[in-house]
């Protein structure tokens, strides 16, 4: 067996409908959104203010694989992470309330966004450029940014991928402040 096809980080989603609006509450919070914004970070505090678990969905991606997320992209490639990326995704969305942070890139997989706009509620953290380049300097392990300058990476990825993180039905702006005024920001919209 070849050994891309080898890497599998997942079971296969099972199928599912959709979420009437009466079950929206008992949804699970998908953060998405760039690199650097805060959803780990944030999402670690809107779920202790929720009292709902927390999960990182590339820690899962990683504790399946048995590697890093550096690993697997340069071993197996970005369409071998994207799928093993989706399946993770799918398996995180099983009906219970939860917070979700995904990667940068995982909302930009039309099967992976399609999935969680059907299944949870997506929540777009958004920050300004030099916010964002800011916080990507104090963490290593970015495959998109190796050997680059990430304020010019992250200017390019917004240019794409904003347009399409706005498909998410609730949009909250990061300021350079406490995450703590996220968390509340994240409440209200979810409150309204």
């Amino acid at each position: 067996m070849p050994e891309a096809a080898a890497l599998c980080i997942a079971p296969a989603a099972m199928p599912h409908s959709p979420a009437s609006s009466d079950e929206k509450h008992g949804r699970a919070l998908v953060l998405v959104g760039l690199m650097g914004v805060g959803k780990s970070t944030v999402g670690k505090r809107l779920a202790t203010r929720l009292k709902l678990p927390f999960v990182d969905a590339d820690h899962e991606i990683e504790r399946a694989a048995g590697r890093s997320i550096d690993e697997i992209f340069s071993r197996f490639g970005e369409p071998a992470f994207r799928d093993g990326e989706r399946r993770v995704i799918a398996r995180l969305i099983d009906g219970r309330r939860k917070v979700i942070a995904t990667g940068g890139g995982a909302f930009m997989q039309e099967d992976t966004r399609r999935l969680i706009l059907d299944r949870a509620t997506a929540i777009w953290l958004d920050a300004d450029l030099d916010v964002l380049a800011e916080r990507v300097a104090r963490r290593e392990g970015r495959p998109l940014l190796k050997n680059r300058n990430p304020r010019e990476v992250l200017g390019e990825l917004a240019a794409v991928r904003n347009p399409v993180y706005a498909l998410a039905p609730i949009h909250i702006r990061s300021q350079p402040l406490p995450h703590e005024a996220t968390v509340d920001a994240i409440v209200r919209a979810l409150s309204a």
